[in-house]
């Protein structure tokens, strides 16, 4: 081999070397910089028992949706201590609140001792179906909404038992979070109150169908001349077919922010306060 060739070779040796051991002193640096021991965990939605088993209780206490808001501790506000049903009116895919019980609401709590942040951040509502994932009337409401608060948290149980969570915080460059639920049985705790939800949601909730009309006037015109339709296309389903399908709402998932299980996404926004939550019965 030629010397220039030789010179070529050990010179590229040198430098493939080189950047390794940079590379590998770069990581190391960045794996024990002494602010990663000062980064918290995620922060956790946790629920004390009683109030996890009114929520649990509350959603199958009927066909249709149902939503309220979460009571949190002064010294966490990511621990929920109660949730609390306003006048409503709900259907299987949504829920309107009535804008005199919710300001009736805020002032109840405010004469009460607390303060926004404990009682008007945190708004709960339930799925009838198995999906806990927000709709784009849910994020459309939390957006409007809640879009000009400091922090607030969307929080979805479905009657499968599955939950969406999503902190959301509007200061600085602002983001949002998804979050897991947990129920903190570290700190003692009294037992249901069945009767006392009961009557809460009789007094707050009115259910309504989906569709004031029925079937048959919903459909006739839209649908009159649909089956000669679909036999110019050459679709063999008919009109009776397809409206004896189960009606389908599907839930659309609009966030962007990084899956749960994206390491890079682990920023501190809240204390997570207390530890020993164990995970949602569900």
């Amino acid at each position: 081999m030629a010397p220039s060739a030789v010179r070529t070779v050990r010179l590229l040796l040198r430098v493939t070397m080189r950047n390794l051991l940079m590379s590998k002193t770069k990581r190391r640096s960045r794996s024990h910089h002494p602010a990663d021991s000062a980064i918290s965990p995620r922060p956790t939605l946790r629920f004390t028992p009683p109030a996890w088993a009114k929520l649990r209780w509350l959603r199958d206490r009927g066909d249709t949706e149902i939503g309220g808001f979460g009571i949190s501790s002064a010294d966490d506000l990511l621990r929920i201590e109660d949730m609390v049903l306003v006048s409503q009116t709900a259907t299987a895919v949504s829920v309107a609140f009535d804008d005199a019980a919710v300001a009736d609401y805020f002032e109840d709590q405010v004469a009460a001792g607390r303060q926004p942040a404990e009682f008007a951040r945190i708004w709960i509502h339930t799925h009838p179906g198995a999906c806990p994932l927000p709709s784009a009337t849910d994020e459309r409401t939390f957006a409007r909404v809640f879009g000009r608060c400091d922090w607030a948290v969307m929080l979805i149980l479905a009657r499968g038992g599955a939950t969406y969570a999503r902190l959301a915080w509007h200061v600085g460059p602002g983001g949002s979070l998804r979050v897991p639920v947990r129920v903190d049985w570290t700190p003692p705790f009294g037992g249901s109150d069945v009767p006392a939800w009961a009557a809460e949601y009789d007094r707050c909730v009115q259910p309504e169908p989906v569709f004031s009309a029925s079937e048959d006037e919903l459909f006739a015109d839209s649908f009159a001349d649909w089956p000669a339709v679909s036999r110019r296309r050459g679709r063999r389903r008919t009109t009776e077919r397809l409206l004896t399908r189960p009606l389908m709402t599907p839930a659309l998932p609009l966030n962007l922010e990084p899956a749960l299980d994206d390491p890079d996404d682990d920023r501190p926004i809240f204390p997570p306060g207390g530890s020993g939550a164990a995970d949602a019965p569900d």
